[in-house]
């Protein structure tokens, strides 16, 4: 009998906690009010191959891997991603700029380039979704040494 009661009193205590517990600790359980802060997102591009061509003949390649900031929660209310804009720019930025000239090497203002392609993608997208662009890789593979 003795073991009877025990059981049934350790059953009565458990369920009035779990009951205490729901009732009482709503606070506890519940999940925060506070908005969710959206910042930037990162997203790293395919390598973009650009030709680059002199006196009309292809002299090599341009080997480009961009990674581009952008604001999150205007990213989610695009229509169309931007990844497809910005790979679009840099291949025009490069291929258009004729004063590249990887015979006769010199120094290049990458950031006025990184800051234009940013500038004409926002542009096009019709509001600031881009943040900053940025070099992940960047290279020159001149022809004679590109395998068929």
């Amino acid at each position: 009998m003795r073991v009877l009661v025990s059981g049934l009193w350790i059953c009565a205590v458990t369920i009035a906690s779990c009951y205490a517990a729901v009732t009482f600790g709503g606070g506890f359980f519940t999940k925060s009010t506070e908005p969710y802060l959206e910042g930037l997102q990162y997203q790293k591009l395919a390598p973009i191959n650009i030709p680059m061509v002199a006196e009309g003949k292809v002299q090599g390649y341009v080997i480009a891997v961009l990674v581009f900031t952008a604001d999150a929660k205007l990213m989610h209310t695009l229509p169309v991603a931007p990844n497809a804009f910005v790979v679009d720019e840099a291949f025009r930025q490069i291929y258009g700029d004729t004063t590249i000239d990887f015979r006769k090497l010199a120094r290049y203002d990458i950031n006025a380039r990184l800051a234009q392609i940013r500038a004409k993608v926002n542009e096009r997208l019709g509001s600031d979704v881009v943040k900053d662009v940025l070099v992940d890789e960047l290279n020159f593979v001149a022809k004679r040494e590109v395998r068929s």
